[in-house]
């Protein structure tokens, strides 16, 4: 890192991925501005001078218009964003509602062209470049049979899309565009599936901890050389059948 502290926000921070990248920039000596739905009732985080804490749906341009201001007026620029808020259910195909699809395209879709674009423009206007990462999914690029995801999939692989989209849109700028595509990770998103079962889900037959995520995002945040990567961090899951 420069002697300059830099800032980065990070969203869906009030548990699991996004409560360890949180704790992990913190630890490294960066700013973070932290959001989720209901951040300060979660109790997750205290703010603190390197701290700040918003509430709020990213699927809301108000509130990602809130995210940035807050990073500006509390630290005075903004060096990286790292879009781990999203939701993810499964359902057969024909039992997804136009209903669900809204909900899914809101957080994952809308959130990230929210929040990105407002913090790609103040990127811009610094002149120094930055990072963005966003979490997408192994499921992406490699279906298992019995995981029926398919709508979800639409958001996860529209992110990956405009991931290397941009990678290529802002490189003289020096603003880098990745993603981590986890598989199973021990969340409570999965405190109610057998352990046994999530470990077939990869060929070496293993669970993700939050430090295995939290790891790739930081290496992609720092990286100066890499841009328009996918990092999957999976158990090789997206390798394909096993």
């Amino acid at each position: 890192m420069a002697s300059k502290q830099k800032t980065v926000i990070v969203t869906g921070a009030s548990q699991g991925i996004g409560a360890g990248v949180v704790q992990s920039f913190l630890d490294r000596g960066y700013n973070v501005v932290a959001n989720s739905r209901d951040l300060k009732k979660s109790n997750a985080f205290v703010e603190s001078d390197h701290l700040a804490l918003v509430d709020g749906s990213v699927g809301e341009s108000a509130v990602a218009s809130k995210i940035v201001e807050t990073a500006l007026q509390k630290f005075g620029s903004i060096d990286a964003l790292v879009n781990n808020a999203g939701i993810f259910f499964t359902k057969p195909f024909t039992d997804y509602t136009v209903e669900d699809f809204k909900a899914l395209s809101s957080t994952n879709v809308e959130g990230f062209i929210h929040l990105t674009q407002r913090v790609v423009k103040q990127m811009l206007a610094q002149k120094s470049g930055g990072s963005v990462v966003t979490i997408t999914a192994a499921l992406v690029d490699n279906p298992i049979a019995g995981i029926t995801a398919s709508v979800p999939m639409i958001t996860k692989g529209g992110l990956e899309a405009v991931t290397r989209s941009l990678a290529v849109e802002y490189p003289k700028e020096k603003i880098r565009f990745n993603a981590v595509a986890p598989g199973v990770v021990d969340t409570p998103l999965h405190k109610d599936n057998p352990k046994d079962f999530l470990k077939t889900l990869s060929p070496m037959g293993t669970i993700s901890d939050v430090k295995d995520i939290v790891e790739a995002v930081v290496y992609l945040t720092e990286a100066r050389q890499v841009t328009g990567e996918v990092l999957h961090v999976d158990g090789g899951a997206h390798s394909g059948k096993w």
